[in-house]
């Protein structure tokens, strides 16, 4: 498995780029299918081919995306996602301007993601990969810094597998996600 660069995102234009819908459609495309050219990407979400296009050159100048050049054929570009582990600032360090772009785009992902796990639930099958939906639900009593080292366990976790699967024709791309927030009660 290749490191991918840790990159803290905290600039608010940035922050604003990534969080775009279209753009996040663009961009879990691109991890799950590989290069693509802008007319590919269109067709393939539904997508105008020029604000297709536009999205790219915007995800391409904070470098969540990149060209790749030898792929290229006349005035066809093609586009890669740039992995990254993407760390994002302290609801400490964020403005009020900052928070709601955060706010509004975990919400939006995480609403995403159950409609995606819903989705699936739906289309498996009784055995194999329909047998395969792992799931945890659990409390931790743990101070701040034992959360932020549990994170980083789970992160370096995640890292490991990303592609420890992929020279297997049987692998499959498999959605994992890390949710812990403070219990209000206390």
């Amino acid at each position: 498995m290749a490191a991918h660069e840790v990159r803290k995102l905290t600039d608010l234009e940035a922050l604003r780029t990534l969080s775009h819908p279209r753009r996040q459609r663009i961009l879990d495309h691109l991890s799950a299918h590989g290069p693509a050219t802008s007319a590919d990407l269109a067709r393939d979400l539904d997508l105008n081919t020029g604000a297709t296009s536009y999205h790219l050159r915007e995800l391409a100048k904070h470098g969540f995306v990149e060209e790749v050049p030898e792929k290229a054929r006349g005035r066809e570009r093609w586009w890669r996602h740039v992995p990254a582990d993407i760390r994002f600032p302290l609801r400490s360090e964020q403005d009020d301007e900052t928070r709601a772009v955060m706010d509004e785009m975990n919400a939006r992902a995480y609403n995403e993601d159950v409609a995606a796990f819903r989705r699936a639930l739906a289309a498996s099958e009784p055995g194999g990969w329909g047998d395969a939906f792992p799931f945890s639900r659990g409390t931790v009593t743990v101070t701040l810094p034992q959360l932020a080292a549990f994170f980083e366990e789970y992160v370096a976790l995640v890292m490991r597998y990303t592609d420890a699967g992929s020279a297997d024709p049987e692998a499959r791309r498999v959605h994992t996600r890390f949710l812990a927030f403070p219990d209000i009660a206390n």
